[in-house]
């Protein structure tokens, strides 16, 4: 059997050894690893010594997992969120070698993923208004609408969102506790002021500032849908599953890490009182086919990407509408939402993939061709 790497980050990969790696399910890699008869090994950046191709790295071994040297795998599926450049060179290294690192960077600014899908005309009518995240864009988005969201350019999970609303004469700005993600205050404005801890977040922290989407709601709470979208077997895009996500009652902010719920999509559509029953498949057909045209266009500027998570708002007019693209989707989503199939579907996937690029590796005659595309 073939070896092929997943890399993760430090608190993951240290839980290993006591099976406790959070989000990831290690099981679920092994068990699709099984399937495609490849043997998955855990490491990091770290623990990659590019001179002599080799790398430290956890492999099961029995019953438990062993830390053992090795080669290198030829093929690696990055779960990681870097930050630092040195780490993005590292991995520029290991590409420039011949290495395939699929979903070599897998942290995107919002601006620069809206700045991609805008080049499209026909995902116009499908992205909200955005723009960077100033004073005068903010002040410029107050006048037009009376609903603003303020984002973080390269947060996620939704740490950091803020909302502007006007309502009853006034406006109020509503931002989450920095530590606690159940607490979330509401602050009343003066007239034409904005508060100086925005002004401070505005200046150290790049934002963007967008339209709030008026999205659905099931049971009185708004709700947005998660979209896993993989690569498999022959290298061929597809949709993996999709759940929605509603939004608890203290906020507007849906991420199932800051108290949202997972739900199977097509419960919570019966449940709202805009999506007609007959509408449900033509929606969910819809949504699939929105989310395979905007990974085709970030495909063609973003390395070697293979895995993402599509968040994706449904208007209480039926209107399907773009909010984010994730990098390293969180799939523990769908096993909260009873999908366990589906959840274990988002481990197969990349497996697949792994799986026909090491043949094409092999069939080429050479696993270190790095001027060749293999997609």
């Amino acid at each position: 059997m073939l070896h092929v790497g997943v890399m993760l980050n430090p608190a993951t990969y240290r839980g290993i050894p006591v099976m406790r790696t959070r989000y990831e399910s290690i099981a679920n890699y092994e068990e699709a690893g099984l399937s495609y008869e490849l043997i998955p090994c855990f490491l990091r950046l770290k623990d990659i010594h590019i001179s002599t191709g080799t790398c430290r790295a956890f492999v099961k071994n029995g019953n438990e997992y062993r830390q053992m040297t090795l080669p290198l795998p030829p093929v690696i599926h990055n779960r990681t969120l870097y930050r630092q450049n040195e780490n993005a060179r590292d991995i520029n290294r290991l590409v420039h070698k011949g290495f395939y690192i699929f979903n070599e960077q897998n942290r995107f600014g919002k601006d620069h993923i809206h700045a991609i899908l805008q080049e499209d005309p026909l995902l116009h009518p499908h992205l909200p208004k955005t723009l960077q995240g100033n004073l005068s864009s903010i002040r410029t988005l107050m006048e037009q609408t009376g609903d603003v969201v303020i984002k973080p350019s390269s947060s996620s999970i939704g740490r950091g969102i803020m909302r502007l609303r006007h309502s009853s004469g006034s406006w109020t700005l509503q931002c989450a506790h920095p530590t606690i993600s159940e607490r979330w205050s509401t602050l009343r404005l003066k007239v034409g002021e904005l508060p100086l801890f925005l002004h401070k977040r505005l200046m150290h922290v790049p934002h963007i500032v967008q339209e709030t989407i008026p999205l659905a709601l099931c049971d009185s709470r708004p709700f947005d849908i998660r979209v896993t979208v993989q690569r498999g077997y022959g290298g061929i895009w597809g949709v993996t599953g999709m759940f929605a996500k509603i939004a608890p009652s203290h906020t507007f902010v849906s991420n199932v890490a800051q108290g949202g719920t997972a739900c199977s999509l097509p419960e919570v559509l019966s449940r709202t009182e805009t999506v007609q029953n007959s509408n449900i498949a033509r929606l969910m057909n819809e949504l699939e086919r929105l989310s395979l045209q905007i990974v085709h266009r970030l495909a063609q500027h973003l390395p070697r990407l293979a895995d993402v998570g599509l968040d994706l708002g449904i208007t209480h007019e039926g209107k399907i509408v773009f909010i984010e693209c994730n990098g390293r989707d969180q799939r523990y989503g769908f096993s909260q939402a009873g999908m366990s199939n589906v959840w274990k579907e988002t481990y197969a996937q990349p497996m697949a993939y792994a799986r026909w690029l090491l043949e094409r590796m092999s069939s080429s005659g050479t696993e270190r061709s790095p001027g060749r595309p293999l997609y």
